[in-house]
């Protein structure tokens, strides 16, 4: 009996386990789930940070930072968590506990006071919630640099906050620097695209952002967007841990976030490309094909297709200059490859400007290959006319006529304009047509007639009209507009004065994406915007200094801000509602508006 104990005694408090477990999931097998408590929502709290923030002579080598948390939590974006000045090597971590265990691959300069940041980084393990945010600082050497600078970065074009640029501030004033060198005190923007660099020596600095693609805080303009301070920046704040400036604030609190100060604005933009060569070439059809640059404004002194005279050759830029859409005007047959030269400015090895004559292959990939002839469609032999009429815009821009490739021969006075009245009469209008100055393939037809609500308009391009370069004519076509009916529909006028500049207007919805009504203007007039549905608009104002029609990028090297950009602001929101059925008109001096 004794040995039967003591061989089975020690297996009871096994068995005792494994049938209370049985008995336990056999109450638990309900029909209802089980129900847990409240969601929990409340981010992760810091509660001990070591060494302590404002440690000094902390050592240059294997020195580890630990945020100990009052839960588990987790590394959401390892790029938020930024060391300033910033290394060659973004900081290590790694979660022990519920500590997250931050390292360096390179050892700390001597003397030197760090700052330590996690923006955007660390979320509890559980329900993902994230922490604001928080800054500690330390020193290599005996005491700590004691000022602060804050600020705001924005998109030059739509001045929406940029989330997760980097702020870098020189002791060295070349512009040069920012392509050699790594800043001495740096910063990452929050969702509101606010900065704070804290612990910083008082001096003279040059102030940059830069949206820095490859993440190695050093300017690559092929890559990055940058913006720069046009002046030297002299922080003039002495740290102090209870201003809303230097607290992370959740990005949902919006009255906090708002009420910190930013001492600088930096806009940023990307730049245009420095290089200049040719990058692509396509055939895209038996007499037509287009060459593209790298950078804007090619400067091209000739170019010929081998066997054909040069007065035959159509050629057309883009606005920006970057792209040559180019056509044969000869009635011949095209041969499988063209052969095309272009003598232009292309960019050496030292940065400067020569010219060259390259030679270009154009290949009709479209072509089938050895006795197999390519399928005849009716569009193969038709010169394409495209005819545009918005109604909300049809006053104010009229018709747009546009073909694909140049029309060689046209009878302009076959084309047709008819008003049809309520009652269906018919009547012929007259009309006046202009080529865009800046597409040969483009017409502007705009009607010599008052234009009527409950009207329809009608613009004919009758069969055999045009012929293009391929010697096709077109297809009849028409379209058909109306002004937008509706007694809901809204107007906004704007009234401009102090027109000193060329201005570009624009209405755009309220996402900033799409353009309603574009003018440019350069004298004092008022401006329509008609048969607006109820909603919320934007106006963006572009001070167009060089007087081209295009919102112009800026330049580094050249001390060149992008050409400014301002939004009609309703309660400092950068739209506003139009109600149904009003007519709103607002006065607006343009030399007070765009001042910084």
């Amino acid at each position: 009996m004794r040995r039967f104990i003591s061989k089975y005694f020690p297996l009871i408090p096994v068995a005792v386990v494994i049938i209370m477990s049985m008995f336990s999931h056999s109450c638990a097998n309900t029909t209802q789930a089980p129900k847990g408590g409240l969601k929990d929502t409340i981010p992760p709290v810091i509660v001990k940070v070591s060494p302590k923030p404002g440690s000094v002579n902390v050592p240059v080598k294997g020195v580890q930072i630990v945020f100990t948390f009052n839960e588990y939590v987790v590394v959401k974006e390892p790029k938020g968590i930024y060391l300033s000045p910033p290394q060659q090597k973004a900081p290590k971590y790694k979660i022990k506990g519920k500590s997250l265990v931050v390292y360096f691959e390179e050892d700390l300069l001597p003397d030197l006071t760090y700052t330590l940041e996690l923006t955007g980084a660390v979320a509890d393990n559980n329900e993902g919630n994230m922490f604001p945010g928080f800054t500690t600082f330390f020193s290599t050497g005996p005491s700590l640099d004691s000022m602060f600078v804050t600020g705001s970065v924005y998109d030059c074009n739509d001045l929406k906050p940029i989330k997760g640029a980097t702020v870098m501030l020189y002791k060295d004033h070349r512009d040069s620097a920012i392509f050699l060198e790594r800043p001495v005190a740096s910063s990452k923007t929050d969702d509101w695209g606010f900065f704070s660099i804290r612990n910083i020596k008082d001096t003279l600095y040059r102030a940059y952002a830069l949206v820095d693609a490859n993440n190695n805080n050093i300017y690559d303009p092929d890559e990055d967007k940058i913006a720069f301070l046009d002046t030297l920046l002299r922080p003039a704040h002495v740290v102090n841990d209870t201003l809303p400036e230097l607290i992370k604030f959740d990005a949902k609190d919006t009255l906090s976030c708002l009420s910190r100060h930013s001492d600088i604005v930096l806009n940023v933009f990307k730049e245009r490309p420095s290089k200049q060569m040719l990058m692509n070439k396509k055939r895209t059809s038996d007499r037509s094909a287009y060459i593209t640059f790298m950078a804007p404004d090619a400067r091209i002194d000739s170019l010929w297709f081998r066997g054909f005279p040069a007065e035959n050759v159509i050629t057309e830029f883009n606005a920006p200059k970057d792209c040559l859409l180019l056509w044969i005007n000869d009635s011949r047959r095209m041969p499988d490859t063209l052969k095309l030269s272009v003598k232009y400015w292309k960019t050496d090895t030292l940065g400067v400007l020569n010219p060259v004559t390259e030679e270009l292959r154009l290949v009709d990939e479209d072509k089938p290959k050895g006795r197999v002839r390519k399928p005849v469609e009716h569009k193969d032999t038709i010169c394409p006319v495209k005819l545009t009429a918005v109604p909300e815009r049809f006053e104010l821009e009229g018709i747009i006529m546009e073909f694909e490739d140049p029309p060689f021969l046209g009878y302009f006075d076959s084309l047709v304009f008819r008003s049809i009245n309520p009652k269906q009469v018919e009547q012929d209008e007259r009309f006046t047509i202009q080529r865009d100055s800046t597409n040969l393939r483009r017409y502007i037809i705009t009607p010599d007639v008052d234009i009527l609500e409950g009207y329809e308009y009608v613009f004919k391009v009758p069969h055999r009209v045009f012929r293009d370069i391929n010697g096709h004519w077109n297809d009849s076509t028409n379209v058909k507009v109306a002004l937008p009916k509706g007694e809901d529909l809204s107007s906004f006028s704007l009234n401009l004065t102090g027109v000193n500049e060329k201005y570009i207007v624009q209405m755009l919805d309220d996402k900033k994406t799409k353009t309603l009504f574009e003018y440019v203007v350069d004298s004092d007039r008022r401006l329509l915007f008609p048969y607006l549905t109820k909603g919320k608009y934007c106006i963006r104002i572009t001070e167009d200094i060089n007087r081209n029609g295009l919102v112009d990028t800026g330049n580094l090297l050249e001390r060149r801000q992008p050409e400014k950009v301002r939004f009609l602001k309703t309660d400092d929101q950068d739209f506003f509602d139009i109600p149904e059925k009003s007519e709103i008109e607002q006065e607006l001096n343009l030399i007070e508006f765009m001042k910084d």
